[in-house]
């Protein structure tokens, strides 16, 4: 149940951001994402590049209204394959049986486009987000991602809190635009 609630965890980092978790993972490990499934076909060198480019342009191209919207485009393609990468990766690491992996990779996939659909929600309901969100965004997405290593069963936990207020956010969504609706007909 640990390595579950560990892949949770790194998955959901993926759901917040894409390469700034896959750089730490990276990091944290001794071996260089030896065991992260597709980054271990690609030179070290190449890999930690891209990562370093891509972190940099989303912590930078985040503060602006249009890069912030090229980022949602971008992670929300690339966010279920960046959660399934992850979670097979934590879940290799822990030495789980071959057809576990692969449903905990699928699980990790969807919990992560799951958050990725939240935040593009709220950037479009709040026409942007603020910077306080995306500094705190990236600070949960490396307590989530350290958590994945050190403490799974509080990142486990934390990935599943915030599966709720994804849960609960769609809840007040479905409120919000149907009374905008209605007040729509009304007029």
């Amino acid at each position: 149940m640990v390595e579950v609630l560990a892949a949770l965890s790194a998955s959901a980092a993926a759901g917040i951001r894409i390469a700034l978790p896959l750089l730490l993972i990276g990091l944290l490990q001794n071996d260089l994402w030896a065991k992260v499934p597709l980054l271990s076909k690609i030179s070290p060198q190449i890999v930690v590049g891209i990562l370093v480019s891509w972190s940099l342009f989303e912590i930078f191209a985040s503060k602006d209204l249009l890069g912030q919207r090229i980022l949602n485009l971008v992670q929300l393609i690339f966010s279920p394959i960046v959660g399934t990468i992850m979670s097979m990766a934590i879940a290799e690491a822990t030495n789980l049986e071959g057809w576990l992996i692969i449903v905990i990779g699928v699980v990790g996939g969807l919990l992560a486009l799951v958050l990725q659909l939240v935040q593009v929600g709220w950037f479009f309901r709040w026409r942007g987000l603020p910077v306080w969100m995306l500094l705190s965004q990236n600070i949960l997405c490396i307590c989530l991602v350290i958590f994945a290593f050190d403490a799974p069963q509080q990142g486990g936990l934390i990935a599943l809190l915030l599966l709720w207020l994804a849960i609960r956010s769609y809840q007040d969504w479905y409120r919000w635009y149907g009374a905008t609706d209605k007040s729509k007909v009304k007029s």
